[in-house]
């Protein structure tokens, strides 16, 4: 789930107007109300037309963009496009958008790091749409914006050139038209498509998800940033990078200069000479990619095993290839991480956050005083937040300091997002002697004289959002957010996330105070320490370790059968992931086995219909479909009779074992071929994937 989907109230009630946005149903963006137009739309027997955001040149925006058009644009529908269009559909890859005369790579980057989250893509693409049943010429997305989910609606009018051709973002799939109908309601919600020009993968990333900007310079990046790398590849991060300024568009090593990607995974390979820590990214072009080490032709790929080698390496100019981690800190300026969790950098135990949030406002002449340095005099004008932080329940490690990320965004006044540029923003915390404690009074000029700041760095950025991540001991603690520079104008929404703590605006009446639990449900994060844990012990597993660890497992979603893994799936489970032919699993290669684990029981368990614990033949093909592979029905049947009991009924651990070989031999074959219709493999490399999967 997204970071404020699975929020419920704490104990304290919030002051002020009632709760809104990512904790109740999202709001109507101009008061549009998509069942409502839907129905009325179905009932006059007409197709929708969006006047708050026509089929005309004001929806493109008055700005360098027009320069771009084609001669003769025209506004069309999909099924003027095409025969048979579809919305959405779970059987395409991920990677399928392209960019089009909108300078976005910045959305694109962050739009195809959500399609690796399907929970949360549904959050912003509902999927009970299409162009078949109750259709009506309108579709609805939902965005988190400044503080709350919105509603956006969008009729399905899009730009195209004289030959019917989409002329900004578009699918491979030329009949796909979800990103495009995306790009128009993200468009809308900031005024124009001209309004997308110009932007950060961090911030579509936030609206994406609600979740928590963190951005890295590569220049300065810690010591553990593959740490950092793979704790957000396995915990439900979205990752998106950018790459330095320069004069030439194209760079003769392949990369797109002052263009942002996105981060489409992580490995570590066992080369001859030993390890080697591997990033995968791509462009959202759709093609043009990195020549150095480990490009699609680089020699480095001979150094792996022939197994390792062809799962890993896909030989196309698709816009998605693989670099080393020196290559990515060296060539890229910027690694922006979303976290959909809180505790990305934390490695506390427990699982239990609050969550607060305020909105309030740097106002001329009486709360916009500037930051302390050179400004002390006006400082403390600013608005000020009492922070308690408390002992989290379940940490181990807050007894003595606590984990609090401190997240700080500004509204822009105007609904065109690139007409008002950003301030530099930051913000200053303090540490708060008992003698303070009661009182409610604003903190005067002494006091900030007399304090050092807790953080030492202060980061004033010219970016939309401010995050630092702390380590405070228990105590009361005062938050002052500042423009740069005094008599700076804003609205900003300030947010906190600890194990505990209470939050509350000093002397003034803020217009909304909000403070709840988070509560992490995810399967893979309750069982992370567990793995870790034993992972410490033994680095590398065989198939009795693999199968005592998931037999241990205590699978909390299931409904009506437990699961045993017998010894031959574990070996067939070892045999199709063990890609570098050790005869063991390493903790990555066992991530990539818990994460497909989990999608698999989500499918399984809906599927299931007769809760059985078995898939009878119909209920198998529905599932593959669902996890959006295609399979014939000859196919279909053969592997029910291959994985099947002797009724042709598949039980959970042979459906796994089934969808891992049809995952891995897909995956193979769309590496290895030239032409999609057939691949080319020496002796040996043949033995290798017939004989050790």
């Amino acid at each position: 789930m997204a970071l404020l989907s699975f929020l419920r109230r704490g104990k304290s009630k919030p002051r002020g107007p009632s709760c809104r946005g990512a904790f109740q149903k999202p709001n109507k963006l101009l008061h549009q109300n998509y069942e409502t137009l839907l129905e009325t739309c179905l009932k006059n027997k007409c197709l929708f037309q969006d006047e708050n955001f026509p089929a005309d040149l004001r929806s493109i925006g008055m700005g360098s963009l027009l320069q771009k058009l084609p001669p003769n644009l025209q506004w069309k529908r999909p099924h003027e496009l095409h025969k048979t269009p579809i919305f959405y559909t779970a059987n395409t890859r991920r990677l399928d958008l392209c960019q089009g005369l909108v300078e976005n790579c910045w959305f694109l980057a962050a739009l195809e790091a959500l399609t690796f989250h399907r929970d949360t893509l549904a959050v912003v693409v509902p999927q009970n749409q299409s162009f078949d049943r109750k259709y009506a010429g309108i579709f609805h997305f939902r965005f988190w914006h400044f503080g709350e989910w919105v509603d956006v609606v969008v009729d399905d009018r899009l730009p195209v050139n004289e030959a019917g051709q989409l002329v900004f973002l578009s699918s491979v799939w030329k009949n796909l038209f979800w990103g495009a109908l995306l790009e128009k309601a993200y468009a809308k919600l900031y005024g124009s498509y001209e309004d997308l020009q110009i932007g950060q993968v961090s911030e579509a990333l936030v609206d994406f998800t609600g979740g928590v900007n963190m951005t890295i310079k590569l220049a300065e990046a810690p010591p553990d940033l593959w740490d950092i790398l793979t704790r957000a590849t396995y915990s439900r991060s979205l990752m998106g990078c950018q790459t330095h300024l320069g004069t030439a568009r194209v760079l003769e090593n392949g990369l797109v200069a002052g263009h942002a990607y996105t981060v489409t995974d992580i490995r570590q390979v066992t080369c001859k000479y030993g390890p080697e820590n591997l990033v995968r990214l791509r462009n959202p072009w759709g093609k043009t990619e990195w020549k150095g080490d480990w490009s699609d032709s680089s020699w480095n790929w001979e150094l792996l095993s022939p197994k390792e080698k062809i799962l890993l390496r896909r030989n196309q100019d698709d816009g998605e290839f693989w670099m080393s981690l020196q290559d990515f800190k060296t060539h890229f300026v910027d690694l922006m991480i979303c976290k959909l969790t809180p505790d990305l950098m934390s490695q506390e135990d427990g699982k239990k956050w609050m969550y607060s949030l305020q909105i309030g406002r740097w106002v001329k002449g009486s709360t916009a005083g500037g930051r302390m340095r050179p400004y002390k005099d006006t400082f403390w004008m600013n608005p000020q937040y009492w922070l308690k932080v408390l002992q989290g329940d379940g940490s181990k490690r807050s007894l003595h300091s606590c984990s609090v990320l401190v997240s700080l965004i500004q509204k822009p006044s105007s609904k065109h997002r690139n007409r008002a540029p950003h301030l530099p923003i930051g913000f200053s915390i303090f540490k708060v002697g008992p003698e303070y404690h009661k009182s409610n009074k604003r903190l005067a000029p002494a006091f900030f004289a007399r304090n050092p700041s807790v953080n030492q760095r202060h980061l004033f950025l010219n970016e939309r959002e401010v995050t630092q991540d702390f380590r405070l001991q228990p105590g009361v603690y005062v938050i002052v957010p500042s423009t740069a520079e005094p008599q700076q104008e804003s609205e900003f929404i300030l947010r906190v996330f600890s194990r505990k703590h209470i939050l509350h605006e000093i002397g003034g009446n803020s217009s909304f105070i909000l403070s709840k639990e988070i509560i992490d449900k995810h399967e893979g994060k309750i069982w992370e320490d567990f793995f870790n844990k034993h992972f410490e012990q033994h680095p590398e597993i065989n198939a009795v370790q693999l199968q005592r660890i998931l037999n241990n497992v205590v699978w909390t979603h299931l409904q009506s059968f437990r699961l045993r893994f017998s010894l031959d799936a574990c070996q067939g489970i070892l045999a199709l992931l063990d890609l570098n032919a050790t005869g063991t699993l390493s903790i990555q290669e066992f991530r990539v086995l818990w994460k497909r684990l989990l999608f698999y029981l989500e499918v399984f368990q809906k599927k299931d219909v007769d809760r059985s614990g078995n898939l009878d033949l119909m209920e198998l093909h529905a599932a593959v479909h669902e996890t959006g592979i295609s399979l014939s029905n000859e196919v279909c049947n053969l592997m029910a009779i291959r994985y099947g009991n002797p009724d042709l009924k598949i039980s959970f651990e042979s459906f796994v074992c089934f969808m891992l070989r049809v995952e891995i031999m897909g995956e193979a074959f769309r590496n290895l071929t030239k032409d999609s219709k057939g691949i080319y493999l020496q002796e040996s490399e043949w033995m290798m994937m017939t004989l050790y999967s």
